[in-house]
């Protein structure tokens, strides 16, 4: 016998659930075949009963959900001791304004800034699930209620643009972690990227919508469409060319680098057309004389760099389809 009976009284375990290699398994084997009290004891641990497995993995996750509720309890109690440190200021805003008979107009500013620490400290240590998604949440409602407030107070009318520029502004870093979140992504399924790029378009025209409204501009639409329409082009062809085409990545990449050079080269050439139907292209000087020289040369940098990167992914990319057609075969 080449081991011991305890080292094969401690592999036992492990062969009888099947969770050991091949060579394992043959050299328990080989001592079960040799050695009678192992066998025996082989034999006994396989007619053990199942029960005891059971109540074994209920204890276990009786101590994770005890566990798991402890630190939920601590979480919650530090979430409201942290509460009633921010209610002292809004309490004493509020002795304040009524002792120096000046109402209740600073009162609801102070409570309306102290949803803001509020939502980034107090609701990660309350939510049980999906932390940072319903701190961007709280933290979102909780900015907006304070510009209303503040606007308010201050009889202005710039609630709607203020409003609209922070959702646009806060959509831009944080969407792409709200669309990865549980409560989102399960109504959304495998369409994360067109309601990411659908919640950019959509907050970004809210704002222009609301800037435009309020400006009066006549030709405020007009100029916001024509500067617009570059990006609009950029992001949505981007996400077609990741989206739509059964290429791999090199390829993808290949198709993105060109059309952002191909489109940030004509970017001049599609407003001045639209605008006032003059033909702009960009003149390849490569001097740095006037304004439109120097737009001449980036535009033609940016144009002959994303060819030649284009080319270089693509080749790359041919040559990796090429290797895997290969191997299939």
């Amino acid at each position: 016998m080449k081991y011991n009976c305890d080292m094969i009284a401690d592999l036992l375990p492990l062969y009888i659930d099947d969770v050991c290699s091949q060579s394992t398994r043959q050299a328990v084997e080989e001592h079960l075949s040799e050695c009678p009290p192992c066998r025996k004891l082989c034999d006994e641990m396989k007619q053990r009963d199942p029960m005891i497995d059971m109540n074994i993995a209920r204890e276990r996750d009786n101590v994770i959900s005890n566990q798991a509720k402890f630190f939920k309890r601590r979480s919650a109690v530090a979430g409201c001791i942290i509460g009633a440190v921010f209610a002292l200021p809004i309490l004493i805003c509020l002795i304040v304004n009524l002792a120096t008979g000046a109402g209740l107009t600073w009162f609801f500013i102070v409570l309306a800034a102290m949803f803001i620490p509020t939502s980034l400290i107090v609701v990660p240590l309350m939510a049980y699930e999906d932390k940072f998604f319903w701190t961007i949440v709280s933290f979102t409602a909780s900015l907006l209620l304070l510009l209303g407030v503040c606007c308010i107070y201050s009889g202005g009318s710039w609630f709607l643009i203020a409003a609209s520029s922070v959702l646009f502004g806060l959509s831009v870093p944080f969407m792409p972690f709200v669309v990865r979140s549980k409560p989102v992504a399960k109504h959304i399924g495998n369409h994360k990227a067109l309601v990411l790029v659908s919640a950019y378009s959509l907050t970004y025209i809210l704002m222009l919508l609301c800037i435009g409204l309020k400006s009066g501009s006549e030709n405020f639409f007009t100029i916001a469409a024509l500067y617009s329409l570059s990006p609009f082009i950029f992001m949505w062809g981007l996400f077609a060319l990741i989206r739509l085409p059964k290429w791999n990545r090199l390829l993808k990449a290949a198709s993105c680098i060109l059309f952002s050079a191909i489109l940030f080269f004509f970017s001049d050439t599609i407003i001045l057309f639209l605008y006032n139907r003059r033909i702009y292209i960009p003149s390849p000087s490569f001097s740095y004389g006037t304004p439109e020289q120097i737009n001449g040369t980036i535009c033609w940098t940016v144009l002959i760099s994303g060819i030649v990167l284009s080319a270089i992914f693509a080749i790359a990319g041919a040559i990796r389809s090429n290797i895997k057609k290969e191997i299939s075969k």
